[in-house]
């Protein structure tokens, strides 16, 4: 019995080490994954933006803006001179928070009246917002604190005002996301399997010497999964809005646009790994690998602006970064056309270059 088992052993590790593909798999993704985990998956909240409009220019209020640049957890504190200019900043989501430093706050904190200072919190992105005002808070108790110590001031009260979700439903800022990440995960696997299917089923190959072209089997490969992707869409979409309560204030006409472009990049990708698979379980793995580090550095879970420096450009290059802003922003906002079209682009560049390197797989194939 232990001859036969062992014999059985060697020659599954021989099936699986013998190909090139099988021992690739076996080592690259393990190491992407330790990476992107490390480095993208992290719940601190560090390298934020926070936006400042001074209206007192006074002691304190200048002491409580050092305090803040001086805060290990703030990238960049952003002075603003109106209170439009500050609203602007966190519509386009360029700060996570503003403070609004009041005439009289300097006034108020040394006891001669209400120190008035208000905090603004994007609470499309709640846990994140909920931690740095944590961080601000405080920052500007400390700095009451230090004030009462030096003479008979008063503390300061600082009561955070939630925009886009102001009862910080955990729902309105999860929901949306899940729009576009089980798009992403369903149109993934559906077009991955689709060459790596007919490859093992011997079918690939009459497709190719068929009187069909390339772009026609491109084409014809493209639109299903994009329906499929489209159904799907409609039905979280419906199930946010009459389930969960979630508020739809954006145009439904923005998202479907956006929504094309998201499913052709994600079908091109999809494409481009069935293309390179010989069997489905390649496949599967192949989408795997390139699901999670998506899911991880699109901003789902974790601030991209917390992940390291190095790495945040090469979220540029994951179609659900640009989609998300989109899906939350027609939810929880109603997103400007202009801010529809500049997270479109980007999602119409990966699509032509996913399909492209798809057909070019493909003409190989001919050739």
């Amino acid at each position: 019995m232990w001859t036969r088992l062992k014999a059985l052993i060697v020659k599954e590790l021989l099936a699986v080490l013998r190909d090139p593909r099988g021992r690739v798999i076996l080592v690259a993704p393990p190491l992407v994954q330790l990476l992107v985990f490390a480095f993208a998956a992290t719940l601190e909240v560090r390298n934020v933006d926070v936006a400042v409009l001074d209206q007192d220019a006074g002691r304190w209020s200048g002491e409580l803006v050092h305090r803040l640049e001086g805060s290990p957890t703030f990238d960049e504190v952003i002075r603003v001179e109106s209170p439009s200019a500050l609203r602007g900043l966190i519509d386009r989501q360029r700060v996570i928070a503003g403070l609004l430093i009041g005439p009289d706050f300097s006034r108020g904190i040394e006891g001669k009246g209400a120190a008035d200072l208000q905090m603004i919190l994007d609470g499309r992105r709640s846990n994140t917002a909920q931690i740095v005002a944590g961080y601000l808070t405080g920052i500007v108790e400390g700095l009451g604190a230090d004030a009462a110590a030096r003479s008979d001031a008063a503390g300061v009260l600082v009561v955070p005002r939630n925009w886009f979700n102001p009862n910080l439903n955990f729902q309105w800022f999860m929901v949306p996301n899940l729009v576009a990440a089980i798009a992403l995960m369903i149109g993934l696997i559906v077009t991955a399997l689709s060459v790596a299917r007919e490859r093992e089923l011997g079918t690939f190959d009459q497709l190719m010497v068929s009187p069909l072209r390339t772009h026609e089997i491109l084409i014809g490969k493209l639109v299903p999964p994009m329906l499929i992707g489209l159904f799907h869409i409609t039905l979280y979409v419906a199930a946010a809005i009459l389930v969960f309560g979630v508020p739809l204030r954006g145009s439904l006409l923005s998202l479907y646009g956006s929504a094309l472009f998201f499913l052709a990049a994600v079908v091109g990708v999809g494409l481009f790994i069935s293309a390179l698979s010989s069997t489905q379980q390649q496949a599967i793995l192949g989408a795997f690998l390139f699901m999670v580090p998506a899911m991880l550095l699109s901003g789902f879970a974790t601030p991209i602006e917390n992940m390291p420096e190095w790495l945040q450009p090469l979220t540029n290059l994951n179609p659900l970064r640009h989609f998300l802003v989109v899906v939350r922003g027609v939810f929880l906002k109603d997103l400007p056309v202009r801010e529809v079209a500049s997270n479109t682009i980007p999602l119409a560049l990966i699509a032509g270059a996913t399909l492209s390197a798809a057909a070019w797989l493909f003409r190989r194939r001919l050739e």
